[in-house]
This record gives structure tokens, C-alpha cells and sequence, in this order.
């Protein structure tokens, strides 16, 4: 099995995966970014950090609801057996929650003046990697449905989730403050 760029062939009929090396990191992005923000939820809810309007907000309330399940439901997925009932049935329900966080996502918009910022960016990612995410599968082209659910994962999930946590963020102040 050929490997480059953290992308080697798989066993079946050359369909790319993740190296071990790639998806330990995704474990690990995932697992500081989950703790990271039930943390720093959990800091608003028994009130060590100051109260903010952000925080009694349905859209915000409804995107963290989502997200929070999002990223190791949807590392179990990627992760997991594969073509099988739990895993269809577990990536409907990640696809959901992904469609339900970048829904809810398009309504806050308190820090930028009622205005979309920079991160709304990853809202049109979602749709249209999903779209495209189960065309191919529905094609019976795993590779592009595998390359499609990975980069969402990452592009839509984890580094907008990061990008939550930079300096002046909610997620930064609910942890920091």
C-alpha cells in the first residue's frame, strides 16, 4: 500500500483511506476540541464564567447541541466498519447533526453586528460536501464518498471548531474568562 500525503490504497479495489498517522491526529484535534468545548459549556452552566446574551441564544444553544455529538459520532463513522446497516444508519445521523449545526450557525451572527463573518464560510462547505458526499455513494463511488466525508470532517467540523476557541470567540471566552 502505497502512502503519500497521509492518503494510502485501501484493500478494496483501491479506494483511498487515511493513514494511521492522519487519523490518529484527526483522534487527537477531535478529542481536545470535544473537551475543550464541554468545558468550557459547563463553565457557563454552573456559572463561573460571566453570563452573556450568547449563551440563552436558541441558535447558539441548537449549533453547540449539534456539534458537541458531531465530532465523535462522526470520527465512529469514519472510523468504523464500513457498508454495513449501523454505519449508513450512524453517518444519516452525523449528516443530520452537520446539517442541523451549519443550519443553526446561519443565525448567529452577534459578533459581527447581526452580519455574517469569516467562519459562515464553512456553512455552504457542509451542503454542498454532503450533497456531493452522498451522490457519490449513491454512484457507487466509495473513494469519492470516503475523500468527501474525511475533508468534511476536518473542513467543516474540526477547523471551524478550532477557529471557535481563537482569541475574542465565544468558545474562547466562555473558557478562558
Amino acid at each position: 500500500m502505497a502512502s503519500h500525503a497521509g492518503v494510502r490504497e485501501g484493500a478494496m479495489g483501491g479506494t483511498k483511506d487515511l493513514s494511521g498517522f492522519a487519523k490518529g491526529a484527526m483522534l487527537a484535534v477531535a478529542t481536545v476540541l470535544a473537551g475543550a468545548t464541554i468545558v468550557a459549556v459547563a463553565r457557563v452552566l454552573i456559572g463561573v464564567t460571566p453570563s452573556t446574551y450568547e449563551a440563552k441564544q436558541v441558535a447558539v444553544l441548537i449549533h453547540l447541541s449539534s456539534v458537541l455529538p458531531a465530532i465523535p459520532l462522526g470520527l465512529w463513522v469514519l472510523l468504523a466498519r464500513k457498508g454495513d446497516a449501523t454505519h449508513k444508519l450512524l453517518g444519516r445521523i452525523w449528516g443530520v447533526l452537520m446539517l442541523v449545526a451549519a443550519g443553526s450557525a446561519i443565525f448567529i451572527r452577534n459578533m459581527n453586528h447581526g452580519q455574517f463573518g469569516w467562519i459562515h464560510l464553512f456553512v455552504p462547505l457542509v451542503f454542498v460536501t454532503l450533497y456531493r458526499a452522498v451522490r457519490a455513494a449513491r454512484a457507487g463511488d466509495i473513494a469519492a464518498h470516503k475523500r468527501h466525508m474525511w475533508g468534511m470532517y476536518a473542513g467543516a467540523l474540526l477547523l471551524p471548531g478550532l477557529f471557535a476557541f481563537l482569541p475574542g470567540r465565544l468558545l474562547w471566552n466562555w473558557l478562558m474568562l
